[in-house]
Order: C-alpha cells, then structure tokens, then sequence
C-alpha cells in the first residue's frame, strides 16, 4: 500500500462513519423537489404555474344557451322601442278633441275584457273596496262606466261604531248611478239586478254629470244633498274635469258630506310623464281617457277642501277624500 493511501485511510478512520437519516422521518416535498432557483426579480408566483388547477370552464351549451337569450332580449326590446316611436308618431299627428266621452259607446261590451288584466295586475280591485266601502246615507257614483264598483257597495243603512269608537251610520240608504254612455248604464244595470235583487232604492241615469240634480227630501228629513259622491276613473274623459267637481261640490252635504275619488292620471317622474304625453292622443282616440292629466292640479282648481290624499304606480293612480270647503 503506497503512502498517498495509507493517509487516507486514517483520516476517514479519524472522522468516524457517516450518518444516516432516521428511517421514520418522511422528507416533505419540497426536499424531495427542491424549487428551482429564480432571479431575485422574478414573480414567485411563476413558481406555481405547472401544479395550478386547471381552471374551469362554462360547458358550451350553457354558453350558447346565454348567447341565444341575449340575443332574444336585445331583439325584443328593439321591437319596443321602434313599436313605441311608431306609436309617438302616429299620436302626434293625430287630432284628438278634448271631450271623447262618445268613444264609451263603442268599447262598452268589451271594457270589462279590456281592463280586467292591467287592473288585477295593478290591485285596483282592493283600492276600489277600500275607497266605495267609506260611501254612506244617499249615494250618488257618477261615471258609473259598466258597473265595476258594484260588488264593493254595503247597501241598507245601519248604525255602527267607525273607526274612533263613535256611534254613525254605516252603510247606503238610497244609490243613484250615473254615466254619460246609455250602453254603459245598461250594462251596469244589469250587474246590479244580479248582485242585489231585494234592494229598491236604486237609480240608473244616462246623463251629464253636470246636469245631475240633488237628491228629493226624504219623508225623514233627507235629501237635497248626497251625504257621499264616488267616481272612479272618470276625470279623464270630462271636457271639464275642474268645473265637473265644483258642481259635485254643490250637491254634496255640506257638514259631514265627501267626495271620494279613484283617478290615473301624470306621475311623480318626468320620463313617464313624457311616454304619457307622448302617447295620451292616440290613447285617448282609442280608449276615451287622457292619462296625462293633472289630477292634482284639477282638484285644486274645484276648490274643494282635501280630507285625504294619497298615490301609487309611480304616482299615476290618485285617491283623494274631499269635501265642500266650508266658510
């Protein structure tokens, strides 16, 4: 053995054998797979880039599902929009005249057909309830129309306590309906001798409003005033919506007597009031009614005295309790 090897051997002999890893001990991955070295500049996220999870994506039928809906939308509502500038067109060169009460005459076998969806859509039949329940004494609804206030009417007079614990009568004494189309009186009459056969005390009249007198005195000291006046959807069609008021006003009691009103007309918004305007010509040509008026603005002009007021459907639909304005 040559010299060279003879040191070797004594300094592997002077450092003792090499150690071993403890057979228990698991090694973690990252020891197993050291990390490459990277630039002090470079993302460490660039790291992560072989073991990310595939990312998922939307299956294509989903997709064209989407794709085919949006295109459906877009398409409908550029059909509004051209039926709606068509329409604004149309309306606006057309001539309309204020009073087109007439149109009534025409439509009266199909308005109940023609409003019954848009009115369930929109409540109207708990606003009607609500608002006929309050009527009482001798009753008078003008713009009758067909009768679609007649289920809501407590007919025959009783004594009960309202709604602050007084002892008042409740309930209708004597109804008189009055509507300017003879078509729509006759329809209305009919509905009514089907809902309530006993009760006489009823009055079906084909007249101007205006032209209604106040009721004859009773044997028991009533009358010559209507103790309440409903109308419903009526002030869009008058020639004279403010003037038709002050003359309700004068034919309502004048102590303890109200007006109760149901009325569309224009709306809290601007927007909505320009499609109202827009479209009020050809609306009114085709169904009677100019929905663009300012039913607040009429009651103000009557001079009546407002109990309440309230609205809904972005302000279009109005309800007010009014009363003869006392001195």
């Amino acid at each position: 053995m040559s010299a060279s090897r003879l040191g070797r051997s004594a300094l592997k002999a002077a450092k003792g054998p090499a150690p071993r890893p403890p057979k228990n001990k698991k090694t973690s991955p990252a020891t197993r797979n050291p990390s490459p070295s990277l630039p002090k500049r470079a993302n460490p996220h660039l790291l992560n880039l072989n073991s990310a999870e595939p990312q998922t994506r939307m299956p294509p039928r989903i997709m064209t599902i989407l794709g085919v809906s949006v295109l459906g939308m877009s398409t409908y509502c550029g059909y509004l929009y051209a039926s709606y500038r068509r329409e604004v067109t149309q309306a606006q060169s057309m001539t309309v005249p204020e009073d087109v009460s007439d149109r009534y005459n025409h439509t009266a076998r199909t308005f109940d057909a023609d409003v019954e969806l848009s009115e369930k859509l929109m409540r109207m039949g708990a606003k009607r309830r609500d608002l006929v329940q309050q009527a009482r004494g001798d009753v008078l609804e003008v713009s009758c129309g067909t009768g679609r206030n007649l289920e809501y009417y407590e007919l025959g007079e009783k004594r009960a306590l309202d709604e602050k614990g007084r002892v008042g009568v409740r309930g209708c004494r004597s109804v008189t309906f009055v509507d300017l189309s003879p078509e729509m009186v006759a329809i209305a009459r009919e509905k009514f001798s089907k809902l309530y056969p006993g009760f006489g005390r009823v009055q079906f009249q084909a007249q101007d409003v205006k032209d209604v007198a106040p009721p004859s005195p009773s044997s028991q000291g009533q009358g010559a005033y209507y103790d309440t006046i409903v109308q419903t959807m009526g002030l869009c069609s008058m020639p004279d919506p403010a003037g038709t008021l002050r003359h309700l006003g004068t034919i309502t009691e004048p102590q303890d007597g109200h007006i109760l009103l149901l009325e569309h007309g224009r709306s809290h918004y601007d927007w909505l009031n320009r499609v109202l305007d827009n479209l009020a010509p050809a609306h009114a040509d085709r169904h009677g009614c100019w929905w663009n008026r300012d039913i607040g603005q009429i009651v103000r002009d009557s001079g009546l005295e407002v109990v309440e007021e309230e609205r809904w459907h972005f302000g279009t639909t109005w309800r007010f309790v009014l009363r003869p304005k006392r001195p």
